[in-house]
């Protein structure tokens, strides 16, 4: 994924609906091979099965229905494992990195969100 100046990387990034001028960002973070071996690390882990309790705080799943990474089955079945106020939220026409892509909506989710279940308990 590194190799030929992160091309192959670079095309992934693109591909998932990155926006071009921040695909240099993405890769100051994992550009590197110790920063690339311990994301692929992260993603072979998840093919672990650990049996874990539900999530137990309240939860706003953003997701764009163009993500290449995150299937729609997968998406909505984060319900499932999480037993607080939970809301799903679909953006259309927008991939994985949705808060790129639509930041305005993905800030005003977040913030709604905030509103309901962390700045009420003060």
């Amino acid at each position: 994924m590194l190799a030929d100046g992160t091309a192959s990387l670079r095309q992934t990034l693109a591909g998932a609906g990155l926006w071009p001028e921040r695909i240099d960002d993405y890769l100051s973070v994992v550009g590197d091979p110790a920063a690339m071996q311990a994301a692929l690390a992260w993603y072979r882990a998840t093919g672990l099965r650990i049996a874990l309790p539900p999530i137990a705080v309240a939860t706003c799943y953003i997701w764009g229905d163009d993500d290449v990474s995150v299937g729609r089955a997968a998406a909505e079945g984060t319900a499932a494992h999480v037993c607080a106020d939970y809301r799903f939220e679909v953006l259309d026409g927008v991939g994985h990195f949705s808060s790129d892509q639509a930041p305005r909506r993905v800030s005003a989710l977040l913030i709604e969100h905030m509103r309901r279940h962390c700045l009420s308990r003060t």
